[in-house]
């Protein structure tokens, strides 16, 4: 079965819930409003199950209905994983037999962005999901300089370094914020190295599209639910590939 319908009471019944805010205040208008928005977008019959002013101006509004639409599955693009992932032993075992000395990684959050929950959960030896961080891994060195980091300090402190990647995290996304330092970190790095010799540009975040990375210009984009050993198992299968390591990166 490739053809699929959301489920909601009974299999292929197309019940769907969606939330949204109108720039109306709360009254009859608001809730018709919400409504007509639902059917127009192919929910029919359409309820709505939630409506509550949101200051004097907007409304919150949850409907609830049935869709007609039909995805294929065969259809579906997804970022896979192309490389074996490892455990930190092995990550360890690998950098050391590929370089000959630790892997340094820069990490920070750019911009205006203060949420470091993103780049701690990867780079401090707590890590998340019950692995280890990359400050764990004996063969990796970290710098980790935390959250609102200009684009150009971060650039400074990479060459400083002599730093092999450069971790980016952006969980703020109003106005498509990560979007627009993605792309000013990613001109900010090709300026500031020759060609070919920049550090891996790895950027994360939980509104990021895996599939943009050559568009926004950087090497990988991990979304919601990566772990250390994720990034930890990219980074050996990048410079695996990069040395033309088949043993490594297969």
């Amino acid at each position: 079965m490739t053809l699929i319908r959301p489920y909601g009471d009974t299999t292929g019944d197309g019940m769907v819930q969606l939330s949204f805010t109108l720039p109306l205040p709360h009254d009859r208008v608001a809730e018709g409003a919400a409504l007509q928005l639902a059917r127009r977008m192919g929910m029919e019959p359409a309820m709505l199950a939630h409506a509550r002013p949101v200051g004097p101006a907007h409304t919150f509004c949850v409907v609830y209905g049935s869709v007609t639409h039909l995805v294929d599955t065969e259809s579906v693009t997804v970022v896979a994983r192309d490389h074996p992932l490892l455990a930190p032993a092995e990550v360890n075992a690998e950098i050391k037999r590929l370089l000959r000395r630790r892997l340094v990684v820069v990490g920070a959050c750019i911009g205006t962005d203060a949420h470091t929950v993103g780049i701690d959960a990867i780079l401090n030896i707590k890590g998340c999901a019950g692995e280890k961080g990359l400050e764990y891994y004996r063969e990796i060195k970290v710098v980790n300089l935390g959250a609102q980091v200009a684009v150009d300090q971060l650039v400074d402190r990479a060459r400083a370094e002599e730093a092999d990647a450069v971790l980016v995290s952006q969980v703020v996304t109003q106005r498509d914020a990560h979007l627009i330092n993605t792309r000013a970190l990613a001109a900010a790095f090709e300026a500031a190295y020759p060609p070919g010799r920049r550090p891996a540009l790895v950027v994360g975040g939980p509104r990021f599209d895996e599939a943009m990375a050559a568009e926004l210009g950087v090497d990988r984009i991990f979304a919601r639910g990566t772990t250390p050993g994720d990034v930890a198992s990219y980074l050996v299968h990048r410079i695996a590939t990069a040395r033309g390591d088949i043993r490594a990166s297969a």
